[in-house]
């Protein structure tokens, strides 16, 4: 079989990855985005990673997932070592990971058809070249390469890839190294796993999809089953117990969702059927980032699309199971697909939807469409050549979705245009018209914008900031702010406003209104405290007590601030925010209050598990040591100009 006049598989993967790169080049430009900022900005803040101290003060104090996706996070290394940065360099390092990934996929699906043995071995070398072209090609992996923080997600199906390879391969060895095969098979599983769980946690189901895999290959040559049951079973076994532990049924049991489990798992149906949609229906770009306004099942019949969506899926799992001997190839990319999703997708309290989810999912999804497409070329000799122009029309689409994201402003403004009920979105378009000086018609999108949906904190807290920024805020505008937030939903990014507030408040910028900015902020955040929404967030609850203290501070009550910055303290039970709080109290002209702080910090640091510093003990205490004497040394100053005549 030849695609129109390419002489052989390797020659067609070759051009395949060089037309990936150009398809990517257009969105290499492109800058960071929304999560790409709080992952990264560590990468600065002990001046840059320069030593063990500040490589293990970065590497190991990620926050994005329960094993801090270490491996993630020294491969940014790999760009920069310092914070502002510039997005790409990192984009540069994303594009080679997806193609690598490309390129293990291809090594994969050829092992898979070689241990099926129903091809010729150069059929099946065209059938891993044309998957992993339709992949590779695919405008819906534009997200996750583009966005530099998606590394996690790559490196996760890079390790998961590395594994599945190095399976089959051992696979295929069995029957003539067995002891060498098993060594490869036991590496490829455990190496692999903790490789790709400590990339994203998402990679801890590497055991789970070699299960799926292999339940789809012939029984010739199978592992005994002894080490299937310690290397697949038992793995497996851990990690769906582990997610069975997450069940919980209850009316709420994430204050911080607005959906409970039983309408996250409806909704998820949904949400997996549009993904394969445009799996196998591309489009360039949709909602992108803002998902918040997805809207949510609340019943199997609101939407009616719910019940048709568990119906079609709850088909598609029987039918995958029904044709493993008949169609495995069929089978593996449904099952695959599904049990990627089993972490992400089911019964854990994250947000609703993410491209990035499909990543690892969609591996093997196009593979059987490979396969047809090169048993039945002899018969249908226009099939190579519908799949060029498959692939031109998916590397074209990737084209212009890449450039779509190379101008981080109009990607946003693209976005915004189809999540109208994006609180997000609706934020963003305000901040676009501030930023460009159009402060009355911001106000006047984001009141018509709150009125649509009454129930966005989010919204609300961004109509107040607007007005704060503008010196245009009275006192009933905070007062009727805080009595809305007391009982709209919670949202993170509402936090993150209300913090910004509190920061633009105490900058000093909004000239003779900042005294009284300052303690209608002390009354807002009293408000939201007693909120039985956000008083039950010790995240929130730590963040206030914060924020009163540079509130207080900036008014010159220094007793006040002095007692929530030591409550903040014992709240956060964290040395580098104690620390922090210690030098504002003493760069305020407060040594005395901060000597006392510092002793609380002290006692903080003794208690904290070493496990959990950014960087090594003797590290802390010689800080401490210096901010004790440089605080004794200003004391002394303080004194001399007081007792001066």
């Amino acid at each position: 079989m030849r695609f129109v006049g390419v002489a052989s598989p390797s020659t067609f993967l070759l051009l395949t990855t060089m037309l990936a790169g150009l398809a990517y080049w257009p969105g290499l430009s492109g800058g960071f985005l929304f999560d790409d900022y709080p992952n990264l900005d560590a990468l600065g803040h002990l001046g840059g990673v320069r030593n063990w101290e500040t490589f293990k003060a970065f590497v190991f104090s990620g926050w994005s997932g329960p094993t801090g996706r270490p491996i993630a996070l020294a491969s940014f290394l790999l760009d920069d070592n310092t914070w502002p940065s510039h997005a790409p360099w990192f984009k540069h390092t994303n594009l080679l990971i997806h193609i690598l990934c490309g390129l293990l996929l291809c090594w994969a699906s050829l092992l898979l058809v070689r241990n099926l043995k129903t091809v010729s071995e150069r059929q099946a070398q065209w059938m891993s070249v044309l998957a992993c072209a339709l992949w590779l090609l695919h405008p819906y992996m534009v997200s996750t390469t583009l966005y530099v923080v998606q590394r996690m997600a790559q490196l996760a199906t890079l390790f998961c890839l590395v594994g599945i390879v190095l399976y089959l391969y051992g696979r295929l060895q069995l029957a003539m190294r067995p002891r060498r095969a098993y060594i490869l098979m036991s590496l490829a599983v455990g190496a692999g796993t903790l490789m790709a769980t400590f990339s994203k946690e998402n990679g801890a189901l590497l055991p789970l999809l070699v299960l799926v895999i292999e339940s789809c290959l012939p029984k010739e040559g199978r592992p005994v089953w002894q080490w299937r049951a310690l290397f697949l079973w038992l793995p497996s076994l851990a990690v769906t117990v582990l997610l069975a532990r997450y069940i919980d049924l209850s009316d709420n049991p994430w204050p911080n969702r607005n959906f409970n489990q039983v309408e996250r798992l409806l909704t998820e149906a949904r949400i997996v059927c549009e993904y394969l949609l445009h799996l196998f229906v591309p489009r360039i770009e949709g909602n992108g980032l803002y998902q918040d306004g997805y809207i949510i099942s609340k019943g199997l019949f609101e939407p009616a699309s719910t019940f048709l969506a568990i119906v079609f899926l709850a088909a598609l799992l029987v039918v995958a199971f029904a044709i493993r001997k008949k169609a495995p190839l069929i089978s593996l990319g449904v099952l695959f697909f599904f049990a990627s999703h089993l972490m992400e997708s089911t019964v854990v309290g994250l947000e609703l939807y993410f491209e990035h989810r499909n990543h690892l999912a969609s591996l093997f999804l196009f593979l059987p469409l490979a396969y047809y497409c090169v048993v039945y070329s002899a018969h249908f000799k226009l099939l190579p050549v519908l799949a060029v122009v498959v692939l031109g029309i998916l590397a074209s689409m990737t084209w212009w979705r890449a450039s779509l994201w190379s101008d981080n402003d109009k990607l946003e403004l693209y976005w915004v245009q189809s999540a109208t009920d994006s609180p997000r979105a609706i934020n963003a378009v305000a901040a676009h018209y501030m930023n460009n000086g159009d402060y009355e018609k911001a106000n006047e999108y984001l009141l018509a914008a709150s009125r649509r949906l009454p129930h966005s904190s989010l919204l609300t807290a961004r109509l107040l900031l607007q007005k704060v920024w503008a010196g245009q805020a009275s006192e009933q505008d905070f007062i009727q702010a805080g009595e809305r937030l007391k009982f709209q939903e919670f949202d993170a990014q509402t936090v993150k406003g209300i913090r910004t507030l509190v920061e633009r408040v105490t900058g000093g910028s909004t000239a003779s209104n900042s005294l009284d900015y300052a303690r209608y902020s002390l009354n807002l955040l009293d408000t939201m405290e007693s909120s039985p929404v956000y008083g039950q967030f010790p995240l929130f609850m730590r963040l206030v007590a914060y924020l009163r203290a540079q509130l207080y501070l900036y008014i010159g009550d220094a007793a006040q601030a002095y007692g929530y910055y030591s409550l903040a303290i014992s709240r956060y039970q964290e040395t580098d925010a104690a620390l922090a709080m210690v030098a504002e109290m003493g760069s305020a002209g407060y040594p005395e209050k901060a000597l006392e702080l510092l002793e609380q910090a002290t006692q903080v640091l003794a208690q904290q598990d070493s496990r959990k510093l950014k960087r090594s003990r003797m590290s802390y205490e010689q800080d401490i040591a210096y901010l004790e004497g440089a605080l004794r040394e200003a004391m002394k100053t303080k004194n001399t100009a007081t007792e001066a005549p």
